[in-house]
């Protein structure tokens, strides 16, 4: 999961400075449950993303 974390900051390549690059997965054992990335600077951070995807 960790590999997929990577691929998702990837995609904050151009829009995130000065801020990181962040990516993030959320699972429950093996099922992954949310994912989320650093869009861009001021944006919501990877987790909050990850989070709202995974739902209530």
């Amino acid at each position: 999961m960790m590999a997929r974390a990577l691929e998702l900051a990837a995609k904050g390549l151009y829009s995130t400075t000065p801020n990181p690059r962040v990516g993030c997965v959320l699972a429950q054992g093996e099922t992954v449950v949310g994912e989320g990335w650093h869009e861009k600077a001021g944006g919501p951070h990877a987790e909050v993303a990850a989070i709202a995807e995974a739902g209530p």
